[in-house]
């Protein structure tokens, strides 16, 4: 129903673009990725387009084709575009705000994925916990998700070290 009533809009209409972006999502969460992409790429083309100067938006659609290419096993490209929406995150909302807090545990999670256990610690232990622990607080589902996190690259990292695993075990109590 939410194709056929925004399909013959104006190709610059923000109805008919979040149509795509709509479509893209429900295909997505029917498990049907393949179909989900090329809806995504339209709806982040569209915006880059027509509605540029709505950044908040375009990182949302980035992030959600992102997950989209993650589920298609695209990991190396979904990683390339968590780093650009957590640079753009940064950029627009600064590094204190919840939804950069989110995007950044988001890189470390394909970081983490792609094994990629140094860059994904320093990330974490630099950047994100700091913040996340002064802006959202030790109890925020954010800052333990990232805790979390942090006890993974140290334990799944196959250089750990036995003190690695007293900090993981240290993090996770």
């Amino acid at each position: 129903a939410c194709w056929k009533t925004y399909v013959g809009r104006p190709e610059a209409d923000q109805y008919r673009i979040r149509g795509f972006g709509i479509l893209g999502g429900a295909l997505r969460l029917n498990g049907q990725y393949a179909e989900a992409l090329p809806m995504m790429e339209a709806a982040l083309a569209l915006t880059q387009r027509y509605w540029s100067h709505d950044e908040h938006s375009f990182l949302v659609i980035q992030g959600d084709l992102a997950n989209c290419l993650d589920e298609l096993g695209r990991n190396d490209a979904a990683l390339v575009l968590k780093r650009e929406i957590y640079a753009g995150a940064v950029a627009l909302l600064g590094v204190s705000h919840e939804d950069t807090i989110g995007c950044g545990g988001n890189l470390v999670g394909s970081l983490i994925v792609q094994k990629r256990f140094d860059e994904a610690r320093s990330l974490l232990r630099e950047q994100l916990l700091p913040v996340a622990q002064r802006t959202l607080g030790a109890d925020h589902n954010f800052t333990l998700t990232l805790k979390r996190n942090l006890a993974a690259t140290l334990t799944n990292n196959p250089d750990c070290i036995r003190d690695d695993l007293i900090e993981a075990e240290t993090i996770m109590q």
